[in-house]
């Protein structure tokens, strides 16, 4: 089962430049798993698949090093800091939130299938070192969103879709390996059946999703990754508070 999630979600995320973190961690608070928990195990298996990912977009051409250099050092950052706040809460307290942070990575998601791509890239590089330390710490607090914010926001400034979901998929690496160790040394790792299906299913995925990074039809994809994210996050989120 950890596998086929794996699978699909790095489907997902290298084809469209989104939605591994949100997938699979949404998937995990809907078995009941705590969010540092959850977390923590998504950006452990996240190390393999985004380590594959990010060489297999480099490979293929779909890597733009400014866009990379300007994210990477904020981005970590903001993992660092956004993992260590998770561990610091109880995660009941947290599963709501996070469950409702979810919800509206999910909206989002749908937004960016049913919307419009401004026209114009001239202000596609603008404010990246901002944007990069807001991706980094809510997708290391909520278990995803690197992808919808970063990816997201650049993709509406008009940048190249191919190397922006490179880039964005190469720097998340950094990014990834920066939370997973900050949640070693301070949670730990212990769900380890779902850690090595999720890395494995991401790894088999990494190489066939970069190569149909510019073939795919990305919308009606997105379109449903959204639409079940919302549905598993609102059911999270119905159960956490009743």
């Amino acid at each position: 089962m950890f596998v086929a999630v794996g699978f699909a979600a790095q489907m997902i995320d290298g084809i469209l430049g989104m939605a591994y973190g949100v997938s699979a961690t949404t998937f995990l608070l809907s078995f009941g798993v705590p969010p540092a928990v959850a977390s923590a195990s998504v950006h452990a298996a996240e190390v393999v698949t985004t380590g594959m990912s990010g060489l297999s977009h480099h490979v293929f051409g779909n890597v733009d090093r400014t866009i990379v250099r300007r994210l990477l050092i904020p981005g970590v950052g903001g993992a660092i800091l956004g993992a260590y706040v998770l561990v610091s809460f109880p995660g009941e307290v947290l599963r709501p939130w996070i469950s409702g942070y979810l919800l509206l990575m999910g909206f989002v998601i749908l937004s960016k299938a049913i919307g419009k791509r401004r026209a114009g890239a001239d202000g596609a590089r603008r404010h990246l070192v901002p944007l990069g330390f807001t991706g980094g710490f809510c997708d290391a607090a909520g278990g995803g969103g690197w992808g919808p914010i970063v990816a997201g926001t650049l993709l509406a400034r008009g940048n190249s879709p191919r190397h922006t979901i490179g880039s964005v998929n190469f720097a998340e690496f950094f990014v990834t390996l920066a939370a997973t160790a900050t949640f070693i040394a301070t949670i730990g790792l212990s769900y380890w059946v779902a850690i090595a299906g999720l890395a494995l299913g991401g790894a088999l995925a990494a190489p066939l999703a970069a190569w149909a990074t510019s073939r795919v039809p990305a919308r009606p994809l997105l379109a449903l990754v959204g639409i079940v994210v919302i549905a598993l996050s609102a059911r999270t989120l119905w159960r956490a508070v009743s």
